[in-house]
């Protein structure tokens, strides 16, 4: 297979091609900006590419965040839309990344960082497909008990909204929720708005 098919079967496999991705083939760099000029390829960010025909949906860039930083795990806002738990669009990806960690350059990508220790980080984590890349996303009991952690920073409505949403789906683990809510040290906070909309 000539080099420009392999580049365009891995952009259709992988779903966001990074210059990286064609070195682990043996494909020269130069591929992508001559697929660019030819209009099979599209840029989305700084390193970042996919088919041009590939259809994107609303969270396109989360896949593009999730291929960049590998690392980070989707969270709040952008958590909650993929679990459709909100009316919000939120403009920024928001991904939670150690404490320790290096604010990563988002080359064109718009993202919002939330700091978090390790066990926070870790709890509830689940992989998600996004335009055909894997996503680390929280689940869903941990992006409600989340956004009462930083309702500080996306505002008290939308934990709320949140907590409602949640609580009108059939499959719903109260006991998680309560579980993840003292991970992140907000029982005391939960709990009143929880018994009240029961």
């Amino acid at each position: 297979m000539d080099p420009a098919k392999r580049t365009m079967s891995l952009a259709r496999r992988l779903g966001v091609l990074r210059p990286r991705d064609l070195e682990a083939h043996g494909v020269a760099r130069t591929y992508l900006a001559r697929l660019c000029a030819q209009g099979q390829l599209r840029q989305i960010g700084r390193g970042l590419y996919v088919p041009a025909d590939a259809e994107q949906s609303a969270d396109s860039n989360l896949a593009a965040v999730g291929k960049r930083f590998p690392a980070g795990v989707v969270c709040l806002l952008s958590a909650l839309r993929v679990h459709g738990l909100t009316t919000q669009a939120p403009f920024e990806a928001w991904i939670a990344l150690p404490r320790q960690a290096r604010v990563p350059k988002s080359a064109g990508l718009p993202i919002r960082v939330v700091r978090m220790v390790p066990r926070s980080l870790e709890a509830g984590v689940e992989k998600k497909t996004v335009d055909g890349v894997q996503v680390s996303v929280f689940d869903v009991e941990k992006t409600v008990a989340d956004c009462f952690r930083f309702r500080s920073r996306i505002g008290l409505d939308v934990a709320l909204e949140a907590m409602r949403e949640y609580l009108r789906r059939p499959r719903r683990n109260l006991e998680k929720l309560l579980r993840y809510a003292g991970v992140v040290r907000v029982q005391k906070a939960i709990r009143p708005y929880l018994e009240a909309m029961l």
